[in-house]
């Protein structure tokens, strides 16, 4: 593990220091606000993914696209996320202009326009985003109508895109009130990972940012999503040129005691060509050509997400079939005993892997530090280490429930034909 170090600013705002790769001059510097889609609200879906967008407009001191134009300038890299749970902002550059990007940072915090006129086009840009990667995209619309059905109550109900009426209904004040909310110091976590040192870190982090005040409350996510009392199916009728599976189980927060079991069976299930889904349902029966298995890892309760996408021809319905034996052969422990080995061994590799240059650094340690939790990070590879066959088991028993799954098929044409 890294060996971090961190300050917290009067105004709270917190700052870590992760060294690594000493003496190779780059470094990355991040900034985490702890507001994603779950912050939202029906009717208002969709705002922290647009704030994403206008968060290099411009500033009291910049011009809008300045900031990329200054990060490029420099020889750096910019860009940023927006998940379920948090938003993510990052600039990769060399040690050299650490100054220089704390700066844009905390006048991106500070100094936020949030103009109407800079609003309205790039609404235009987020509805076109919505469109291509949603609407017109089959496996994108199946993911979206996936969480529209598996959860009816809490904000998980949708991805953080939002729904195209409520990007078109938005206001600008709704955008600035959003900002004042959530973009505060004591909402955000500021870490600084690479060649770096750490006493210049956070003094520049002083500079830059201790004068920035806090200016309202920060509302509490309250929603709790009631207890699925069965299974739910879907039927979706959209223009494909194959028809999709989505199948998905409740599974619990991501530093519950097992998600490390949840993760070791997505690899056993999913992860590359030695998958079980991808030795039977690809290479042996020939029934579909891509496919993702992986146990989401949020601060509510999420989902396990099976997606598959048929081969032209065949019937989601028997992938279906087929894919649901795989799971029922490994609640009776029909997997070779050796595979754990393997499946340990390939997971603390690639978190080993994760832990070897600046930006993957600051990503992982960011994403646990803006759920609230870094204790599951630190205890990841004893975790793993520690499990065993009856682990995976027993988690498959417990989590891949009928009465907890959601069920997405979508076909093409209004007769599914």
């Amino acid at each position: 593990m890294i060996n971090y170090k961190k300050i917290t600013l009067e105004n709270k705002l917190e700052v870590y220091t992760l060294p690594v790769n000493k003496k190779s001059g780059v470094i990355s510097v991040d900034i985490f606000y702890k507001v994603g889609s779950r912050n939202e609200k029906m009717g208002k879906s969709g705002i922290a993914h647009m704030l994403e967008h206008l968060n290099f407009k411009s500033t009291k001191n910049l011009k809008a696209g300045e900031f990329d134009e200054i990060v490029k300038g420099f020889g750096g890299v910019d860009n940023a996320s927006t998940g379920f749970d948090y938003t993510h902002y990052f600039i990769k550059c060399s040690s050299e202009n650490l100054d220089k990007s704390l700066w844009l940072f905390a006048e991106l915090m500070r100094n936020l326009n949030l103009k109407d006129d800079e609003f309205q086009p790039e609404r235009n840009v987020v509805l076109e985003e919505r469109r291509w990667r949603t609407d017109n995209n089959p496996l994108g619309y199946l993911y979206f109508r996936l969480y529209n059905h598996a959860f009816l109550y809490h904000p998980y109900h949708w991805t953080p895109i939002g729904f195209f009426k409520d990007i078109q209904n938005w206001k600008i004040e709704d955008i600035q009130d959003f900002h004042q909310t959530f973009y505060q110091p004591k909402n955000a976590i500021l870490l600084v990972s690479g060649d770096i040192n750490e006493d210049e870190v956070f003094t520049l982090a002083k500079k830059h940012f201790q004068d920035i005040k806090n200016t309202k409350e920060i509302p509490i996510v309250h929603e709790k999503e009631p207890e699925q009392d069965g299974a739910k199916r879907v039927i979706l009728h959209k223009e494909s040129d194959t028809q999709l599976l989505a199948l998905a189980y409740k599974i619990p927060t991501f530093n519950h005691e097992d998600m490390p079991k949840l993760c070791a069976l997505s690899e056993l299930l999913g992860n590359g060509k030695s998958s079980l889904i991808s030795e039977i349902l690809i290479d042996k029966l020939e029934l579909i050509n891509e496919f993702y298995a992986y146990a989401s890892e949020n601060i509510d309760e999420n989902l396990f997400i099976f997606i598959c996408v048929c081969n032209e021809g065949i019937k989601a319905e028997d992938v279906e079939k087929e894919l649901l034996k795989i799971l029922e052969d490994v609640k009776n422990a029909k997997f070779d005993d050796t595979i754990m080995e393997k499946i340990k061994n390939t997971v603390k590799s690639d978190f080993i892997f994760s832990l070897s240059n600046a930006s993957s650094v600051a990503n992982i340690y960011g994403s646990y530090l803006a759920k609230g939790d870094l204790k599951p990070l630190l205890d990841y590879e004893k975790n793993i280490e520690n499990l065993s066959k009856d682990d995976l088991i027993h988690c498959a028993k417990k989590y891949f429930n009928k009465n907890k799954s959601t069920t997405i098929i979508l076909k093409r044409g209004e007769n599914g034909q």
